[in-house]
């Protein structure tokens, strides 16, 4: 353990004695020259040693004094200089922290964009269903599927996002054709405990316990294994729009459904509102949603509170092709 004297009075003395006035460094330090000699009176004592000799002229250091006064400005400077360089890059790195799905198949392909726009400006992405904490710093900004009202916190909607059962074509044409979603009820399914699946159907087992199947944590995963063949997923086809356009999946139903909770958000603390890196970002991802979903055929753009019969299934073609069985 380091036996220090007082920080705050080592402080008056450093710059009591860069500036050999005790007025000036009253003034430097925002203090008055009476707290200026209470503090190295308890330095003084401290140390058991003076430091200061008054003269005609004002004060001047001792012996004790001017032996330690170069080693104590010139770690001061240093504590300077390791604070700037964090200061520094904390000033011109941005910390993003986002969902595995909205990461991967949405934001890294868009990020690019938003550096070029600020070339100064690095950007950090931390990729975790997992919501780590704002407020200790662990990332500057956050993107999450739920409205974050935590008290210091500022959250700006971006979009909500429909629900729809997806599937692989091969998957399909092994199976009778769909009519309807009770169909689905007999053909397996990805993570078939995930809430996405409740807003379909209930459970069939009377005691509620989802059937078995494959079971993953993260949509990421729901998809790729409906891209594999191995099933059908609950996906957001926002996130899925380039293996939805190429044929990869394809709708099981023509339906989709408006999660209640299902809403896209930007957080940040409000402690950091005013910092240049997150007005950046907060000026580009917003424009960014809105030109990206363009006229908005899914209604994603609505806020939650105008969201039509939110939890209810509405049709939407994506063009689907009936796959009949091989």
């Amino acid at each position: 353990m380091r036996r220090l004297p007082p920080l705050s009075a080592v402080r008056v003395f450093e710059a009591a004695a860069r500036h050999g006035n005790f007025t000036r460094a009253a003034e430097e330090l925002g203090m008055t020259q009476a707290a200026v000699s209470y503090q190295m009176k308890v330095l003084e004592e401290r140390l058991g040693a003076p430091l200061f000799t008054r003269s005609g002229r004002g004060i001047v250091l001792t012996e004790h004094g001017r032996r330690i006064a170069p080693q104590v400005t010139s770690a001061f400077d240093s504590l300077g200089e390791a604070f700037s360089a964090v200061r520094a890059e904390s000033e011109h790195v941005l910390t993003i922290t986002a969902p595995r799905t909205l990461a991967t198949n949405w934001l890294a392909g868009r990020l690019g964009g938003f550096q070029l726009e600020r070339p100064g400006l690095a950007v950090r992405l931390h990729v975790s269903d997992d919501v780590i904490d704002l407020a200790a710093g662990e990332a500057d900004v956050a993107l999450r599927g739920f409205e974050d009202r935590q008290p210091g916190m500022v959250c700006h909607f971006l979009m909500r996002t429909p629900v729809m059962p997806f599937a692989s074509p091969a998957f399909l044409a092994k199976y009778p054709p769909v009519r309807s979603v009770d169909d689905l009820l007999r053909m397996p399914r990805l993570t078939p405990g995930d809430i996405w699946w409740r807003l379909w159907f209930k459970p069939e087992d009377p005691d509620g316990v989802p059937p078995p199947g494959v079971r993953f944590d993260s949509q990421i995963l729901d998809g790729s294994a409906a891209l594999a063949g191995h099933g059908v997923a609950a996906l957001c086809p926002l996130m899925w729009e380039a293996q939805i356009a190429s044929g990869q999946l394809v709708p099981a139903v023509d339906e989709f459904i408006d999660y209640p909770r299902g809403t896209m958000h930007l957080v940040y603390p409000e402690a950091k509102r005013g910092l240049a890196k997150i007005r950046a970002f907060r000026e580009w991802i917003g424009p960014e949603v809105q030109a990206w979903l363009g006229d908005d055929p899914w209604g994603a753009l609505l806020p939650p509170d105008q969201a039509p019969h939110p939890g209810t299934p509405r049709r939407k073609s994506l063009g689907r092709k009936a796959v009949e069985k091989a």
